[in-house]
């Protein structure tokens, strides 16, 4: 068997198998499915610091090879999480990390330090895809300054592993990353969801009550992929990947193309248990191919 253990930002994972923040729940929700300790990590499901209802119904619609989510962030907040849900989840074996969202600055640095409070949650996920309320609404994240203002805003104040969660929906995600890393992130996973829609032509509407959401899926695979590859040449912190993975398959791919890790994601709705199978599926295509250690494949497209 292939040593499958890899170290993100000072953080070792037993295997490079994690899911994808908002479709795992706090995990516990899958605990009847698979066994929750076989898999590298967890992100948790988005917590703001204050309690989000998110959007108005419909907010989630199928697509070919995918779906549209507009849920909005919806959860009880930091406080609650702390409280409630902490309790229940950290004992688990394996790296129970948390997703943080915020519209300002302020949002995002109250609710990392009280994340970082938790000692059984080793690292945090900033999702910089969030709308800026104080600058019109656009996305931290879209552009290098925006991004990095706002991770060196919570690297002062948050001394775990930090990964920061990058948006597709940019002209140069490299950029993105570039500025992200030089102000101290230990980590990007990429990508995150991108903008679509979806129209129901019989009553001439968009269907979603927001109009557009967040696309994932196999449909984003390619794309993902892509920015992966562009990322891994580009920085030298390492990478989580995620985008339309759905199997062992997928995750290699993705591995090859520069991630260190990977997150499973809206695949998660199809079988609850794939992520425990894509562990399986590593360690199989490893001894295949005469792999000592699951890092061999990092990067290791030939191109």
């Amino acid at each position: 068997m292939a040593k499958l253990n890899v170290n993100i930002g000072g953080l070792e994972f037993k295997n490079p198998v994690t899911t994808a923040s908002g479709t795992f729940g706090y995990g516990l929700e899958f605990a009847d499915f698979m066994d929750l300790s076989k898999i590298g990590g967890i992100f948790v499901k988005g917590t703001t610091i204050m309690h989000r209802e998110g959007n108005l119904y419909p907010r989630m619609a199928e697509t070919s090879a995918g779906m549209l989510n507009a849920v909005g962030l919806q959860n009880k907040g930091a406080d609650y999480f702390a409280e409630t849900i902490y309790p229940k989840i950290k004992d688990i074996d394996t790296n129970m990390m948390v997703n943080v969202s915020g519209s300002t600055l302020e949002n995002y640095i109250e609710c990392a330090e009280k994340i970082a409070a938790l000692e059984n949650i080793p690292a945090i996920e900033l999702n910089i895809s969030c709308p800026n309320v104080k600058q019109g609404g656009m996305a931290f994240g879209v552009t290098p300054q925006g991004a990095a203002e706002v991770v060196r805003a919570v690297r002062k104040i948050y001394p775990k592993t930090l990964i920061v969660k990058l948006s597709p929906n940019v002209t140069d995600i490299t950029e993105i990353a570039k500025a992200v890393e030089g102000e101290g992130a230990d980590a990007v996973s990429l990508i995150n969801t991108m903008l679509g829609m979806a129209v129901d032509a019989e009553k001439r509407k968009p269907i979603l009550s927001t109009i557009t959401g967040g696309l994932s899926g196999p449909c984003v695979k390619p794309v993902a992929l892509r920015m992966v590859w562009q990322t891994y040449n580009a920085v030298k912190i390492p990478i989580i990947g995620l985008g339309g993975i759905s199997n062992w398959k997928d995750a290699v791919e993705f591995m090859l193309a520069g991630a260190t890790a990977i997150q499973i994601g809206t695949y998660n709705f199809v079988d609850p248990a794939i992520s425990e199978k894509t562990v399986v599926g590593i360690n199989d295509y490893l001894d295949r191919h005469g792999f000592e250690s699951v890092t061999d494949i990092i990067g290791a497209l030939e191109v």
